[in-house]
Order: structure tokens, then C-alpha cells, then sequence
């Protein structure tokens, strides 16, 4: 895997450990509610923050399989490129029933990282 898409794989790790942050440790902060467009009074509701933070864990593993597959996995390409596809297609859902902007937001860095992955 070149150098390039090693870059890209750690911004998209980072991306989603800050997508944890957001959801699991400051989870009724004014950045979340910025970021996720929500009301700050919703983010406070004990309901919610169980959602979100149960939602941050998948992020944060989603983050620690990338740093494992393209760190110590055998076969980085193929562990990086399933990690990346998944990241992907929850971008495409999440454009499609929350916000069109998650597609370049969240998928952005993704499409980047998967295609120097897969060309580079």
C-alpha cells in the first residue's frame, strides 16, 4: 500500500475516533449539537445519549480495525478496503435519511482512501 493511502486510511481512523468523541464523551456538548445538527436540549435526553454513545463505540472500533488493518494485518489492502466499502455505505445511508453532506463529510475521506488503496 503506498504512502499516499496510508495517509488517507489514518485521516479516515481519525475522522471516526473523533466521530467517537463527539458521541460518547461530549455527547450533549454545543460542538455535537453543532456537528450533528441537533438542539442541544435533545442531546441532554438519557434516551439519546445511550443512542449516540452505543453509536460512538462502533465508531471508535471502526477506527482501531483500520489502524489494525493497515498497521498488523497480514493483508492490509483487503482488511482496509472491506473497513473502508463499510464506512462508504453507511455515508450513502446516512445521506440518504439524515443529511446529504454526510456523503462528503464521512464518505469523502473514504472514496479518497479506498481508491489509492485499491490503484496505488
Amino acid at each position: 500500500m503506498s504512502v499516499l493511502a496510508s495517509i488517507f486510511v489514518v485521516i479516515v481512523a481519525v475522522e471516526h475516533l473523533y466521530i467517537m468523541y463527539l458521541e460518547t464523551i461530549a455527547t450533549a456538548s454545543e460542538k455535537t449539537a453543532q456537528t450533528f445538527n441537533m438542539k442541544l436540549q435533545v442531546l441532554k435526553d438519557k434516551n439519546i445519549q445511550v443512542l449516540l454513545k452505543n453509536q460512538g463505540i462502533y465508531n471508535g472500533l471502526l477506527a482501531i480495525a483500520l489502524f489494525y488493518g493497515l498497521f498488523f494485518s497480514t493483508n492490509p489492502q483487503e482488511m482496509v478496503s472491506l473497513l473502508l466499502i463499510f464506512i462508504i455505505l453507511a455515508a450513502v445511508y446516512g445521506s440518504l435519511t439524515s443529511s446529504k453532506s454526510i456523503i462528503l463529510k464521512q464518505g469523502g475521506p473514504a472514496i479518497i482512501a479506498l481508491i489509492l488503496v485499491l490503484f496505488l
